[in-house]
């Protein structure tokens, strides 16, 4: 049935009330017991004193968060605003050789950062990436590009090449595999995109230019060769109308949201909290699913904030960056699940969508899917938890494809087109609130632990059955509804119906 399907607005309203209500007595919850335990011995390493506005202890678990909103903060500003000046003096002195300036800076930054031994790592990445793209054979490229990624996932190449970068500040270990692991998936789509180029190949310098653009180095998002090497080389700089204004509202926005992000640390743990499984083991059903959700929005938040600064910078640059990843409040297929829209852009363009086509023939799809999180778990880096991770996403995606497959037969799509779109919209609201938790389910552990994961499964599952699983699944339910109903507002303006003329479309004798 079409995305296009109403339901009635009291129906609306009461799934709003729902969900509200059922949001705010999990976040009680966990308040409660964020409160209560604040100063068990296991809270000691991640719980450290807050603003003292509030007299509060605050939830410091997340290392990337601290790093990039307090302690290296005034260190990734500087870098950001002095690479924002010198793009904008010369964009405006030179606007042909703008991408020579934001390589040059860019690398003079990493050099500065990093050292000599690093840059000579990348650059012989980049060679080897290059050398090969001039063969214009895709699968060389794979090959070179993945046995190259390898290097620095697995052992004993992984320590090898670490030990080759000496220094002592906090930050290296980061930047290192953030540097290297985006210089090659970078270096990858310039060699792809090179096979595709019929006349003749892109230059060394054209590499280096795109792989160097300091906002995106060291911590993405992936932005293919192709886009980027258009919008850098457009010399016809011109804003779109509230172009400045809309950029600015963005990066208040992304204050805004880090400042409430800290707020809320105040109050709710929960991101230490799944580290002490025997305070989860206390928790209530609905505070267990209220924290294994919040710890997926949290990332979400994360992404979205830490993207959304970097391409605020780089839509100075007059550059179109990927889109921040989707929020995971409005996932409830497979299919749309990413927290990175960077690498998703990646792997769509040049393995799921290159071996899936449409997405229709079911052994294509396996095929597509297996070998984009065999990719994907190289790029996360292998381990138990990467492997079940993967495995379980892979099977998701090809899953939903079997059951659309097995309901579009008779004699389920003869019933679901008598029942009328309204009530085959809720019943499948209701399947998709399933594929809601096993989305959650699947992606926590990445975030936390396997055994949260399997403690928070088994709470639902089979512990909880029925009261609390079918009370979570009723919340959920109404969320999914109303996340419907917000794309079939959006399709609506995107495509709005035609009116339909009076008196059967015939013209009125006059």
């Amino acid at each position: 049935m079409g995305i296009k399907a109403a339901l009635p607005k009291y129906e609306l309203y009461l799934y709003t009330a729902v969900l509200s209500m059922a949001l705010i007595w999990a976040g009680s919850w966990i308040s409660e017991a964020s409160s209560e335990n604040v100063n068990r011995k296991v809270f000691k390493g991640s719980v450290k004193p807050g603003w003292h506005y509030f007299g509060r202890k605050m939830d410091v678990a997340d290392f990337e968060w601290v790093m990039w909103f307090s302690t290296f903060r005034n260190h990734i500003l500087f870098a950001l605003c002095g690479h924002v000046i010198f793009a904008k003096i010369f964009t405006l002195l030179s606007p042909k050789h703008r991408s020579l300036v934001f390589g040059v800076y860019g690398g003079l930054a990493v050099l500065v950062t990093m050292g000599w031994t690093f840059m000579s790592l990348v650059l012989s990445h980049c060679i080897i990436m290059y050398s090969v793209a001039m063969v214009k054979r895709k699968w060389m490229c794979f090959l070179a590009g993945l046995a190259t990624l390898a290097s620095i996932k697995l052992e004993p190449y992984k320590s090898w090449q670490e030990g080759l970068v000496t220094g002592s500040f906090d930050l290296q270990d980061i930047l290192f595999y953030g540097g290297c692991g985006f210089s090659i998936i970078r270096g990858m789509s310039f060699a792809l995109e090179n096979c595709e180029k019929k006349d003749g190949n892109f230059t060394f310098a054209d590499l280096l230019k795109y792989n160097f653009y300091l906002p995106f180095f060291f911590f993405g998002p992936i932005m293919t060769f192709d886009r980027f090497h258009a919008q850098v080389n457009n010399t016809k700089l011109i804003r779109k109308e509230r172009e400045m204004w809309n950029i600015t509202i963005q990066a208040l926005l992304h204050l805004g949201v880090i400042l409430i992000v800290d707020v809320f640390f105040h109050y709710l743990y929960i991101l230490t909290i799944p580290s002490d499984m025997k305070l989860v083991r206390q928790l209530s059903d609905w505070s267990l699913a209220g924290l294994a959700y919040s710890n997926l929005v949290y990332d979400w938040v994360k992404a979205a904030v830490m993207f959304g600064v970097i391409n605020t910078v780089s839509r100075l640059d007059h550059l179109d960056p990927p889109q921040p990843p989707k929020c995971i409040t409005m996932l409830y297929v497979f299919a749309e699940t990413h927290f990175d829209r960077g690498i998703n852009d990646w792997l769509c363009k040049y393995v799921y969508d290159y071996i899936g086509e449409n997405h229709d023939k079911i052994f294509k799809e396996l095929l597509a899917t297996f070998c984009t999180f065999a990719i994907t778990t190289l790029w996360l880096g292998p381990c138990e938890v990467v492997y079940i991770w993967s495995f379980f996403n892979c099977f998701g995606l090809n899953f939903e494809l079997w059951v659309a497959k097995f309901f579009s037969l008779p004699p389920f799509s003869t019933i679901e087109r008598a029942m009328g779109e309204a009530m085959s919209r809720r019943i499948r609201g209701v399947f998709n609130a399933a594929n809601f938790w096993a989305i959650v389910l699947y992606n926590v552990l990445s975030l936390n632990s396997l055994e949260f994961a399997k403690l928070v499964g088994r709470r639902l599952i089979f512990k909880g059955f029925p009261m609390s699983s079918l009370s979570v699944l009723l919340v959920t339910y109404c969320g999914v509804q109303l996340v419907k109903e917000r794309e079939r507002k959006q399709a609506l303006l995107d495509d709005p119906e035609p009116v339909k003329p009076v008196d059967g479309g015939k013209e009125k004798a006059e």
